[in-house]
């Protein structure tokens, strides 16, 4: 009959080893939800910096696409594309902000994450007018959601 000796220690090295795995996969699945968290909210601070700057700056130094840019960067990301032309009009406008944040996996392989998002500005609403007398000014020919 042979010795089972040492078999447990054996066991528990495998165990012991499934369970690292499982840890550093978790922490890979981690840091990639972290840095897909991270391209989100910076496409959409992006996108709501850039939006009323189409209108008028309110207080920005440069264009929207560099006010875009600005918060981009603040939220460690880079920004890849910002469709946000400058309208002095009333009109409802919709910025869309692109933006790309690094991530390296374990420290094993880097790669990008890319997130957009959007944001509307409506002028109008800047105005103290009600919606029923804006709708007969701007669209003269649409009628009226409600009187």
């Amino acid at each position: 009959m042979r010795s089972e000796r040492g078999s447990v220690s054996l066991f528990a090295a495998g165990v012991l080893v499934m369970i690292g795995t499982l840890i550093a996969g978790l922490a890979g699945i981690g840091q990639v939800l972290l840095a897909r968290s991270q391209a989100v909210t910076a496409a959409e601070a992006g996108a709501l910096a850039a939006a009323p700057v189409t209108f008028r700056p309110f207080g920005a130094t440069g264009s929207a696409a560099s006010e875009a840019a600005r918060l981009v960067r603040a939220n460690g990301a880079r920004l890849v594309a910002c469709t946000c032309t400058h309208d002095p009009g009333y009109e409802p406008r919709t910025v869309t902000v692109t933006v790309r944040v690094p991530v390296a996996v374990l420290g094993l392989r880097e790669f990008t994450l890319e997130a957009s998002a959007a944001a509307e500005f409506r002028p109008v609403a800047l105005l103290d007018v009600p919606e029923p007398i804006l709708r007969k000014v701007f669209h003269p020919g649409v009628a009226p959601l409600y009187d």
